[in-house]
Parts: structure tokens; sequence; C-alpha cells
């Protein structure tokens, strides 16, 4: 199954790189300004379901999982700036050859160059498989010694010249590829955007996810899953992919209300979900207090706090921190203490817990203790 299903996909996208697959992934709306600057042929041979590209700043390093002929990291290209930098990763050779060739073109047509095209397996952003294939020319493998070799020598390039460095990257984006990973291999394809994100990064990924679960027999289906179907996710499943790895503040900033593809009944659709990197650490009390704005009575965050509207809820510095930027920032009132709390005499903080944090404890007057919600669930 795993290499039906991997040589499925390289050699239907190895001729979509050539010729126009109409039907392969859903029409996009790009924003026409971006798409001047950008070839004909490489706008015609790219393939997605999204544009997770307006979601990315100016300055910042991207790296585009499954970048195919480029469309995605030229439009990225012009948004970040000459002060940004793209990286994009595809397995396919067509694809990175014309992807590779009209970059000096669109380098010269918006004024900057700051785009590369790397080759390799988006689950094993470890490897870096030209290295590997300039290595292996040297290298014939003849027996099983050769073999275990190899797998030596993967294992060292990983470590010594990693495709991607761990940390180096501030957005990941894809555009209707994660699907296209085996099912045995996604994991350790969240495991590895999860990776090479610095803290406070972010993933934004445009897919295509199911509104039930895919039967077995449509899994199987080599064509099916080379064409964006077999592989979805479940609407639900795909934002646990994120959970499970340690994403927060995970949310659809896309959600098309009309499907793409109905197979037996499951409606296939296209998304685009944001996640962000960053909620490890210590949790340590520094007065600090938070108020959800509303409008809903009470949220429960993705570490089990439990926010009343408008009650001042007791935090750590971390937690604190994390509400301050997005998507949070916009739900709450931020309440530092009137004396500021040095890290050095900060206490720990329990997390497990739900707590109110009294007014005189934030302002430092007639100090007692925060109050602890015993009729709630610890996380």
């Amino acid at each position: 199954m795993i290499a039906t299903t991997e040589t499925s996909v390289k050699e239907r996208y190895a001729a979509a790189s050539q010729a126009v697959e109409v039907n392969l992934c859903c029409p996009v709306d790009y924003d026409p300004q971006y798409l001047k600057a950008i070839p004909s042929e490489v706008i015609e041979r790219d393939y997605g379901c999204g544009d997770p590209s307006k979601h990315l700043l100016p300055g910042e390093t991207v790296l585009d999982l499954g970048s195919g002929t480029g469309k995605i990291c030229f439009i990225a290209s012009q948004v970040v700036g000459p002060e940004g930098k793209v990286i994009g990763v595809d397995m396919t050779d067509d694809m990175l050859q014309v992807a590779r060739h009209y970059a000096p073109e669109v380098a010269e047509n918006i004024g900057h160059s700051n785009v590369e095209f790397r080759k390799g397996r988006i689950q094993d952003l470890s490897l870096d498989l030209e290295l590997l294939n300039a290595e292996l020319a040297s290298t014939p493998v003849n027996s099983v010694e050769d073999y275990l070799a190899i797998e030596s020598l993967s294992q060292r390039l990983r470590k010594e010249k990693p495709l991607i460095e761990s940390e180096s990257i501030d957005v990941v984006v894809s555009n209707c590829v994660l699907n296209l990973v085996e099912a045995d291999q996604k994991k350790k394809l969240f495991e590895e955007i999860f990776r090479v994100l610095k803290r406070g990064g972010r993933a934004v990924i445009s897919d295509i996810v199911s509104d039930e679960p895919i039967p077995q027999h449509l899994a199987d289906d080599a064509e099916l899953w080379s064409g964006c179907i077999s592989g979805s996710y479940t609407e639900l499943d795909f934002l646990k992919a994120f959970e499970e790895v340690g994403f927060y503040g995970v949310e659809f900033v896309k959600f098309e209300s009309e499907p793409w593809q109905t197979h037996e009944g499951i409606e296939f659709r296209s998304v685009t979900v944001q996640a962000f990197k960053g909620k490890d650490g210590p949790c340590m009390d520094h007065n600090q207090a938070v108020i959800y704005k509303g409008p809903f009575k009470s949220v429960l965050d993705d570490d089990g706090h439990r926010l009343d509207r408008g009650v001042r809820t007791a935090v750590c510095a971390k937690t604190y921190e994390i509400y301050q930027k997005a998507p949070y920032a916009d739900s709450f009132q931020l309440i530092d203490p009137l004396t500021e709390v040095p890290k050095s005499e900060a206490k720990p903080f329990d997390c497990r817990r739900n707590a109110i944090r009294q007014p005189s404890e934030t302002k430092g007057e007639d100090y007692r203790e925060t109050i602890t919600d015993c009729g709630t669930d610890c996380c």
C-alpha cells in the first residue's frame, strides 16, 4: 500500500507538471496582483485547494510543503518581501524542474530573489534527497549490507546536514498536499511541521477534508488517493492532528460551505487551518489575570482552562503571554499586577486548577490567596 500510494502520487503529479490536469484539486481565486509576476506555465500546472499565503506577513521565513511548480512560493515571496525568505520542498523532480526554471524570471519581475526549492519528502524534512542521491551515485546497492549502510548514511545526513533545521521557520504553509501522504506517515508529518517551526511560529494549511470517515475500499483506491480524496482527514480529525503534536489556538480560518466533490454520499471540501507553536515551558505565577470578554458565557482552552465571561481568571505567565497574541488577543482583557513579580520570585503555578484572581491580589492590597474553583475539571 505504501509503495503504491506514493508511486501513484509521484507519477500523477509528474504528469501534471507537463500537461494541465483540470480536475486535480479545486479552483482557487488568488490575488491577481501577485499572479502578474508569475509565468502562466507555473500558474496552470500548480494545483491546490486554498491560499495560505493570505495569512503571511512581511519579513517572515516561510516553508511550503509540496511546493509543486512554485506558485504559492512565488506569491509568498512577494508578501514577505526582500527581508523574508521562502523555501519550497517537493519530492517530484518534474515539479522542481519547472519551479527552479522560472525562479530567476520571477525574481527579476518582483525585484528580489528570496526563494529556493529543495527535494525532500514532507514527512521527513530532515533528509535532503539530493544530498542522499549524490552519495548513492558512488555507492551502488548490491547486498543487505549495502542497504544497511544507506540507512546509516541517511541518519547521518539527517543529523549533520538536515534539509530543514529545527526551529528555523516562522510559518509552514501547504496547499492540498498533506492528504497525499500515506496514512501511517501522517503523524510523523505533523511532528515534522512542529519540529521545524520556531517557538511562536504557526502552520497555515489548506487541504481537503471529509465530513464522514472514509471507508477502506475508497482508501485503497490509489487513483482517488492521488486525486486528493482517499487520504483526507475528517474535519474533526484534521484539527486533532494539530492538537496531538502540541499545537494550540487551532482554528478553521476558512471552511468552504459547498463540497468540492461527493463520493458515496461523503462530502469532500476545502478548508484552511491555522495553528500555533509555543505553549511548552514551566507554569510560573506572576500574579497576572485575564478577563474573557465574551460573547460566550464560558469557553475552554486547549489546556483545560475554563474561562467564564467577565471573571478575573488567574493564569500562569506562559498562558498570559499566549493570550496577548493571535488568535486570542481580541477576546481577553489582560491584567498585570500593580507591582511586577520578578522571575526570581515567581512561584510555580498549578495549571490543573481553574482559579479566580482577586482584584486586591493584583493591586498588592490585603493579599488573599487565589481562590480555586473546585467545581471545574482539571486538565
